[in-house]
């Protein structure tokens, strides 16, 4: 008989990279004038993208109270509605409502995202938080202190996103927005470094999701709602901490059970740099189409070839689509696509939405639009090639391109131009250009939900972003939410 050998039950020091993340969520300044400009942006981009979101019946049928009636005294307001929730289930509704449609801000690396999905737990907080401070006669919280979690959720979730690729184990990207939101909601809260630590750590110990719902045969709506849920999620860990709950020490490095060895193949995590304001300065901007990045340019390119091919789609032989490694990885895809959350993750799809109105809306997804013929018919006809180059820049940390290119080819051997973009729109490079119709997004979406004078009051501030760092949450969301008895636009 052997002796059988045991674990040592001694306690480590928390993990370096745990400690890292919370002692910047809690004791980190920014300094940066370019990051809370951004920041400001990248808020009201993704709150429009929410009220514009309110029009589709899939999703607001999934924002009310989890128990029908429910009153929360203080509680935190969805934008667009008269719903006032705790701030768990707020911030499920808000990060499912901005992350509806695939219009909020991107982030694109070892690993991709969508930093703004942390909005949701950061305004839910916020709202809750000012609200109940008012109610016990203390100051609400400033939309700057909003501004600076944001900016902080961005720098997590996309520095951890540099180097270490989740998607290529199968888990999907939203782990890193319940990171962040655990680290930030915990300091938002009042919490210590040491209570960061122990939400941070739990929401490693969550585990991750896998991205099935995100990949043919299986692409499904929960991939627009994952990301409200992994927010929320972290608002709850973010709690649990702050009344005390414990966390642990070596979430990520315990041996056979840590989330290294467990799931990342025993991958050690890496940063790639120090945390401190890169992420919001850098983040890409969907501008004019509410598609999958990876595909962003590809669809400006379909677009611009639109004159070139109206009328002529009969005549077409091939269309040549050349992209990035992880536009073929992530969205191209032939075959049946069977709802809205299928199509605006086909590469093929959205090119030919392009190349046949001229633009790509929200209710091109729909399958009204999806019925027409045609739109098969191009697909058919599309050849997907990898361009090592294009691979190369968009990982290269000076570039960051996501670059595309469609050319169509006729049956007379005649040709388009290989229209080439490999700068988006809402890239950093392409800020400038952005900005106007960045706000013409913001314009036409929050027309779509709100009467005309909150709309206008909203327009105001997106055009000062000082005004709006001189509100109080809870001011910026009573222009947002909707009483029971006003009507929406």
């Amino acid at each position: 008989m052997s002796i059988a050998s045991t674990a040592a039950n001694e306690r480590p020091a928390p993990d370096a990279l745990v400690q890292d993340i919370a002692r910047y969520a809690v004791e980190a300044d920014i300094s940066s004038d370019e990051a809370y400009t951004t920041a400001h942006y990248s808020l009201l981009d993704a709150l429009g993208c929410g009220l514009l979101a309110l029009n589709f019946p899939d999703c607001a049928r999934l924002l009310g109270p989890i128990v029908p009636g429910t009153v929360v005294q203080h509680g935190a307001r969805v934008p667009g509605t008269a719903y006032v929730l705790d701030p768990v289930q707020a911030a499920f509704a808000i990060g499912a409502m901005n992350r509806w449609l695939d219009y909020n801000d991107t982030w694109l690396a070892a690993e991709w995202g969508h930093p703004s999905d942390n909005l949701g737990g950061i305004m839910a907080v916020a709202d809750w938080l000012s609200r109940t401070r008012l109610a016990a006669g203390e100051q609400a919280l400033p939309m700057r202190a909003v501004l600076t979690a944001a900016i902080k959720a961005h720098e997590i979730q996309g520095i951890l996103a540099l180097e270490n690729s989740f998607n290529a184990v199968g888990l999907d990207h939203v782990l890193l927005v319940r990171v962040a939101t655990a680290a930030v909601v915990t300091a938002l809260l009042g919490g210590s470094v040491d209570e960061a630590i122990a939400a941070i750590s739990n929401a490693w110990v969550d585990g991750g999701t896998l991205r099935a719902y995100r990949h043919a045969p299986n692409t499904g709506t929960r991939k627009s709602w994952a990301a409200g849920d992994a927010t929320s999620r972290g608002v709850r860990l973010a709690l649990l901490a702050r009344a005390g709950e414990m966390g642990y020490p070596s979430a990520l490095t315990a041996p056979t059970w840590g989330f290294q060895d467990a799931l990342m193949r025993g991958n050690p995590l890496r940063m790639a740099r120090p945390f401190g304001s890169y992420v919001m300065e850098n983040v890409l901007f969907k501008v004019l189409y509410p598609a999958e990045f990876h595909a962003q340019t590809a669809v400006e390119a379909a677009v611009a070839l639109h004159p070139l091919v109206r009328g002529r789609f009969d005549e077409i032989e091939r269309i040549a689509l050349t992209t990035q490694a992880a536009a073929v990885r992530i969205i191209a895809k032939t075959g049946p696509l069977y709802n809205p959350a299928d199509r605006d993750h086909c590469l093929q799809y959205m090119v030919a939405i392009g190349l046949l109105k001229g633009d790509l809306t929200a209710n091109d997804y729909s399958d009204g639009v999806a019925a027409d013929p045609v739109i098969d018919a191009l697909r058919e006809k599309m050849v997907v090639f990898e361009d090592e180059t294009f691979s190369r820049d968009y990982l290269d940390p000076d570039k960051r391109s996501i670059a595309n290119a469609v050319q169509v080819f006729f049956r007379d051997g005649s040709a388009t131009e290989r229209m080439v973009i490999e700068y988006p729109l809402g890239h950093r490079r392409r800020r400038a250009e952005a900005l106007p119709l960045l706000e013409r997004k913001f314009a036409a979406n929050i027309a779509t939900r709100l009467p005309a004078q909150r709309a206008e009051a909203l327009l105001a501030l997106w055009r000062n972003p000082m005004a709006l760092s001189a509100l109080t949450a809870s001011e910026l969301f009573d222009l947002l939410a909707l009483p029971s008895d006003e009507p929406s636009a």
